[in-house]
């Protein structure tokens, strides 16, 4: 066999989509596109002193749990990990592998984690789909070795509406476009983002009626229709603006909101704050139960529609700027009794951000995670800081990939 290719067992799925197993000299080896209990073959790509990286050369002896993938990009793209296993596996393996971040990063012996709740849709799912741009101007994907981009023929991600419009889009060759989004909202509607970094807008030909916005430095220019698009979560509203986050998977997005409801343990003299608060997902369904509720969010356009989305309330406040700022000048001000929703990005809630929360000392935290790393890292800051961690529950908000979403309850002690 050639140097640096190996035959080994694969034990089990770790976070970030890739199997591990062991080398000879006993370091580990993660694998993309493996499945536990497999005997394969690998070329190693990269090599540490603790453990490597290696690709999938061939499956000497298949999982009996391995399917045939849906999708004929499966293993070139970088977007799906799980395609090969059934759905109710990747459920359980979701599962334990944030229960082996808690355990490892956050040191928390036995978490509470509960069963992952399944998304109603294991395909065609995401209303908010960001392609990269051949050299030809085809849509196309990143590769799963990130080294450059390649044209697609199929997706079985997005809603129905946005696969059924993304195969028209050609642009001409070599343009000057970062990436290029297209958004779906309620009633089919239609957002085409273009990005780039120079302000120049550019020139497209769109003959369908859809939404048509450039973004340069976090600055809209609306070449089409509006710049902002409506999604409807449990019956309520939200204006969502071409450069505002919200939840990619909107039944999954209502599945939270549903299990935050019963949970949260409401008071009208009591404080909610809303931290990295968006465009307002948890706080229009919460303004009307407590005294006062306080958004905090950095994004100026996700503030704007904060601001639409909760003007019918008369008890809402929203600062714009960084939590790490906000969070500290607020610590000290804030005398009634506090409830916090905290919903930060991948890279979790910044050490001042933490710090000063364990100051303001909500009685109930609770914590949506997209990143079960740096939650697990939280959450043993938060545990140290006289806090119980009651239960966390699971969200498949992105099947077929290695996401894990989650809301956690911590309690003061």
């Amino acid at each position: 066999m050639p140097e640096s290719q190996y035959e080994i067992t694969l034990d089990k799925l770790t976070y970030g989509g890739e199997a591990m197993g062991r080398l000879p000299d006993g370091r580990a080896v993660f694998v993309p596109f493996g499945l536990p209990g497999e005997f394969v073959r690998i070329q190693l790509t990269q090599q540490k002193q603790s453990f490597a990286r290696g690709e999938l050369l061939e499956i000497l002896k298949a999982s009996p749990d391995r399917i045939e993938p849906k999708c004929k990009h499966f293993t070139q793209c970088g977007g799906c990990h799980y395609q090969s296993l059934p759905y109710e596996k990747q459920l359980a393996a979701k599962t334990e592998i944030l229960r082996d971040q808690l355990q490892r990063i956050g040191k928390i012996e036995d978490p509470p984690v509960k069963p992952m709740v399944a998304s109603p849709l294991e395909w065609n799912y995401r209303n908010h789909m960001q392609f990269h741009l051949t050299e030809d101007g085809k849509p196309g994907f990143i590769n799963a070795k990130g080294n450059s981009v390649f044209p697609i023929e199929e997706c079985h991600l997005p809603e129905a509406n946005i696969n059924n419009f993304w195969p028209e889009l050609q642009f001409e060759s070599k343009m000057n476009l970062e990436r290029v989004s297209l958004r779906s909202g309620e009633n089919d509607e239609l957002m085409l983002v273009l990005e780039s970094d120079t302000e120049e807008t550019p020139e497209i030909e769109i003959e369908a009626d859809i939404s048509v916005v450039h973004i340069y430095e976090d600055h809209p220019v609306v070449i089409a229709g509006q710049d902002h698009f409506f999604i409807n979560i449990l019956r309520k509203e939200f204006r969502v603006s071409a450069d505002s986050f919200f939840q990619v998977n909107t039944k999954m997005a209502e599945k939270m909101v549903a299990h935050l409801i019963p949970r949260l343990p409401v008071s009208q003299s009591i404080i909610l704050l809303d931290v990295y608060c968006g465009a307002g997902l948890f706080s229009k369904f919460f303004a009307p139960q407590y005294a006062k509720t306080i958004g905090i969010e950095s994004s100026p356009s996700a503030c704007e529609d904060f601001g639409f989305n909760l003007d019918e309330f008369d008890n809402v406040e929203l600062y714009e700027g960084i939590a790490e700022r906000i969070l500290p000048a607020l610590a000290g001000q804030l005398t009634q009794p506090i409830h916090m929703i905290v919903d930060p990005p991948r890279a979790g809630i910044e050490k001042h951000a933490i710090d000063a929360i364990l100051k303001i000392k909500p009685q109930v935290i609770a914590y949506v995670s997209c990143d079960p790393s740096t939650l697990a890292r939280d959450a043993a800051k938060l545990i140290n800081g006289g806090y119980r961690l009651v239960e966390i529950t699971p969200f498949d908000l992105f099947p077929q990939t290695y996401h894990i979403e989650s809301i956690s309850f911590f309690e003061l002690m």
